[in-house]
Parts: structure tokens; C-alpha cells; sequence
């Protein structure tokens, strides 16, 4: 496809959600009211997200699958002289499947909203909901597709306001204190990172991002690229979320409602990753070799410790909530995000950008997945959903219970499915780690990453069957008594949404070579230094 036409269709990805967003506040034109202002508005954002993901689809089209190594449908303008930042949009072969996933989930979650608007707050108003959306849309695809790093800084920034407004006014209980800890650790990781960012870019003497990591830390010193490296791996760990920086992670997804849930772990997390990798790696590579053990170890703790606690939260009689064993279960699959990275090997970053993209697909399928339990039975809480009046979703909603065991099955890694192939790599990553990192110290690691699988395996096989099944089987000559009323199953509307996360899914675990032909060569051409 001509250069021009892709940089336009990047260019409309990144600007669309954010004219929509201020769209969104203005009354709907009079022929496209219809009869309902709210439903009206409900449709704008479906519309807007929807055509976001059609441009996003086609620049997948046009790109140049034959060397996704190289920055494409780049766009650079001056925009303030006196500081040298600049208005620089690329997309390669690490940007973009994280591009398309963002635009994908947002479209579902707007599609979803559609027929199911969030009913936190007060007064809950579909414009500022919408507003919300597409503004959380804008920022999180700029930071994916910016090249600069003080325009990474400002995308990144400019996710975290919407995000807190949607937990805190549409969100359940708990909301407010959920809102004001997400908002206020990732404000003092953003901090963090800044310095970091500061301090790469004024000793580097620009702050192009392509420039940097073809520099490859040349212009840094060992001392600047040690304390660079640190502050930003701290500033993005925040986000990853890596253990012990996690704890804000189990409140947001518990309190935010669905779509934020959603969105949050589809799309927020893999900021922080995408920044280790496309930041991190080439630009201060004595400073990430430096810190890579450190962060191999910290990984596999969160790893172990989310299975733990997804362990404890799904044992009978613990009061666990099914949506926060969730999101613990996130700390564990982004540990493995964060080994794979830390291996520092291509085997190692592919698997950990592969499992972000697989992440994003599972658990925001099962996030879906937990709000339309929750309409239904009016509880997350998995003591109530497994007992006697509980969900029993076999026989209750079969088609809602085999799409939460599927959703599992995927989770847990099983091979076939989209899971398996990430994790796998990132521990092949381990096995060979790069020169110079202790290959017996890798090995530790990639040995306790291995019982992490187990124990994802044990925690979601205990919530399929407590959820699906029930704790208590109907006992010998009550078969005749009165049947458990149906919950009601898969409507259209959802099916919709879910579908294509199912169906990635399958698509990814049967045909890596998709993505990872995307990754490889960019991956290659990052840890080289732009050679």
C-alpha cells in the first residue's frame, strides 16, 4: 500500500478516538438522534470505535509483512523546536498487533456498552461514559504508535484520567478508594519513569525514539544508562503490574465495571511491557543487563504469588470474589510477560509479546465473561456461585458455562489455545538466557515459572468446576423436586462481542507463526540496536 495512505490510516487510529471523545459531549445532530439522546450517544461510540478498528485493520492490510523490522507509516513534525519533540507516529512488527488488539477490545466494549450500559454512580451519564471511552482509546493507541518519548510520556499519561473516572463513577463497591489507588500508583510510577525518560533523551541528545535505540546507548554513560534503566523499569513495572507493585491491580479490576475491567487488563497492562521493550532494552542495554536478573526474580515471584493467592480466593469457604481471583491471575500471566523479557534473548521477548497479545484475548473474554455472571446472579462471590442456589452453569446457562471453561482452559496454557505458546517461549527463553546473565540462576527461574503453570492449571479447574458444576451435587431421590430456575444464557449482543476474542484465541494457538512473524524481525532488529 502507498506510504502516504498508511501514514494517513495511523494517523486517523491515533486522532479519531480523541474527536470522538469531544464529539461525544455535543448534542447528537438532529437525524441522528433517533428516539433515545442516550441510546443515540451509545451509538456514537459503537460507530466512532468501529471505524478506529476498520483503519486499524487496513494498515494491517497495507503493511509491509516482508519487513516488519523496519518503522513504517511514519509521520514527523516539528512541534516545539526549543525542546527537539516532535510529532514522530511509526508502527512495526511490535506496535502493531498490540494497535489492532486495542482497537478490537474497545469496539467490543462499546458494543457491548450499547446493549449494556454500566449502571454505577448516581446519576450514570452514557456522554461522559462514551467521553471516557474514546478518550481511554486515544491515549493508549498513541502511546503504541508515538516515537518520541516525551509524546510516549504524555499518551501514557493521558489514559490514566479516564480510567480513574470510569472505576470511580460507574464502578461497584469499594469504587472510590479503588479509583484514588489506581490513580495515585500510577502517578508516582509515571513520575519515576519521567526521570527516566529526562535523563535518556537529554544525554542522548534527542529524543526520537528510532534515533535512540539505533544509538543503542552509545552516547550514554555506564553510570547514566544504570540510573536510567532503574527508573524506568520501576516506572513501568507499575504498570505491568509487577510484584510487589501489584497491589492496586486486585481493587481497580474488582470495583471498575466490566468494560473497565476489560480494557484494563486487555490493553493498560501492556503499556508498561510494550515499554520495557521498545525503551528499556535498546536504548540503555548495559542498564538492562544490569537489572535483568533482578526483574527475572521479581517476575517469578509475582508468578508464583498470583497463583497462590487465585489458590486461597478459590478454596470453598474463603469468601473469594471469582473477579478479583481474576486479576490476581493476571499477576501471574504478566509474570511471565516480564521473564520473557528479562531473558533479554529473542526467543524471550517474542514469547513475552506473544503473551501479551494472548492476555489481552483471554482474560478480556473472561472479564466479559464475570460482568454478564454478575447480571445474572447478581454476585461474583464464588461461595454463593457454587452452592446450593448458585450458578451451575452446565445445567443452568450451558452455553455461558462452556465459554467460562474455555475461557480457563486457555488461561491455564493448554496447548492449542493462544496461552501456551507466550509462556512456553518466555521459559525457552529462560533455559538460554542471553551472554553474560547466570544460566543456573535462569534455570531456578524457568523451574518455578513451570510450577506456576501447575498452579494455574489447579486454581482455574476449582472455579469450573465450583462455577459450572456447583459444590453441591442434587442429592439421591431429589432428582424429581423442583429444578434450579435458568439463568439466562448467551444473548446476541454478547455472543457478538465474545466471538471474535473465541476465535482469536483458537487462531493464535493453532497459527503462532502469524504473530510471531511479526514480532521476530522487530524484536532482532531492537536488541541489536537498530542493525
Amino acid at each position: 500500500m502507498n506510504h502516504t495512505v498508511l501514514q494517513y490510516l495511523l494517523a486517523a487510529v491515533v486522532v479519531l478516538p480523541l474527536l470522538g471523545s469531544v464529539a461525544a459531549l455535543f448534542p447528537a445532530p438532529p437525524g441522528l438522534r433517533g428516539r433515545d439522546p442516550e441510546q443515540a450517544v451509545l451509538r456514537h461510540g459503537v460507530t466512532v470505535t468501529g471505524a478506529v478498528l476498520a483503519a486499524a485493520i487496513a494498515l494491517a492490510a497495507g503493511f509491509d509483512h516482508g519487513r516488519p523490522g523496519a518503522m513504517q507509516a511514519q509521520t514527523d513534525i516539528s512541534w516545539i523546536p526549543a525542546l527537539d519533540i516532535r510529532i514522530h507516529l511509526g508502527v512495526d512488527g511490535v506496535s502493531l498487533p498490540l494497535l489492532v488488539l486495542t482497537a478490537l477490545l474497545t469496539f467490543l466494549c462499546a458494543l457491548y456498552s450499547y446493549y449494556k450500559v454500566p449502571a454505577g454512580g448516581s446519576t450514570p451519564s452514557p456522554k461522559g461514559f462514551v467521553s471516557l471511552l474514546l478518550l481511554l482509546e486515544g491515549g493508549t493507541l498513541a502511546s503504541f504508535a508515538v516515537l518520541d518519548l516525551m509524546l510516549f510520556f504524555l499518551a501514557f499519561e493521558m489514559t490514566l484520567i479516564p480510567m480513574y473516572f470510569l472505576i470511580n463513577r460507574w464502578g461497584g463497591a469499594e469504587r472510590e478508594r479503588a479509583a484514588w489507588r489506581f490513580i495515585l500508583y500510577t502517578l508516582l510510577g509515571s513520575v519515576v519513569m519521567l526521570l527516566g525518560l529526562l535523563l535518556v533523551g537529554v544525554k542522548g541528545g534527542t529524543f526520537d525514539m528510532v534515533a535512540l535505540a539505533t544509538d543503542n546507548g552509545a552516547k550514554l554513560t555506564h553510570t547514566t544508562q544504570l540510573i536510567a534503566a532503574l527508573a524506568l523499569i520501576v516506572g513501568l513495572a507499575v504498570k505491568a503490574p509487577m510484584w510487589p507493585l501489584h497491589s492496586w491491580l486486585p481493587d481497580a479490576h474488582t470495583a471498575a465495571p466490566t468494560v473497565g475491567s476489560v480494557l484494563l487488563a486487555g490493553v493498560l497492562l501492556k503499556m508498561g511491557t510494550y515499554g520495557l521493550v521498545r525503551i528499556v532494552l535498546p536504548m540503555v542495554p548495559e542498564g538492562a543487563h544490569t537489572y535483568a536478573p533482578y526483574l527475572a526474580a521479581f517476575a517469578v515471584v509475582g508468578i508464583i504469588y498470583g497463583s497462590f493467592a487465585c489458590l486461597a480466593l478459590a478454596r470453598s469457604g474463603s469468601g473469594g470474589d471469582l473477579k478479583r481471583l481474576i486479576a490476581y491471575s493476571s499477576v501471574g500471566h504478566m509474570g511471565f510477560v516480564l521473564l520473557g523479557i528479562a531473558t533479554l534473548t529473542p526467543t524471550g521477548v517474542n514469547g513475552a509479546l506473544f503473551a501479551n497479545i494472548a492476555h489481552g484475548l483471554i482474560t478480556g473474554l473472561l472479564f466479559f465473561l464475570v460482568g454478564a455472571l454478575k447480571d445474572r446472579s447478581g454476585t461474583t462471590d464464588l461461595d454463593q456461585l457454587s452452592g446450593i442456589s448458585g450458578a451451575a452453569l452446565y445445567g443452568r446457562a450451558p452455553r455461558l458455562g462452556g465459554l467460562l471453561a474455555f475461557g480457563a482452559v486457555a488461561s491455564l496454557g493448554l496447548p492449542g489455545l493462544a496461552g501456551f505458546w507466550g509462556e512456553m517461549l518466555a521459559m525457552f527463553g529462560a533455559f538460554e538466557p542471553a551472554d553474560g546473565l547466570s544460566r543456573p540462576a535462569y534455570l531456578t527461574y524457568m523451574a518455578l515459572a513451570g510450577f506456576g503453570t501447575l498452579l494455574t492449571a489447579a486454581y482455574m479447574l476449582i472455579v469450573v468446576r465450583r462455577v459450572c458444576m456447583g459444590d453441591h451435587p442434587v442429592e439421591p431421590g431429589a432428582e424429581h423436586g423442583a429444578p434450579r430456575p435458568a439463568l439466562a444464557d448467551v444473548h446476541g449482543y454478547e455472543f457478538a462481542a465474545w466471538s471474535p476474542l473465541v476465535a482469536l484465541t483458537v487462531l493464535a494457538g493453532l497459527w503462532p507463526a502469524a504473530l510471531l512473524g511479526l514480532t521476530d524481525p522487530a524484536v532482532q532488529q531492537l536488541l541489536a540496536g537498530g542493525n
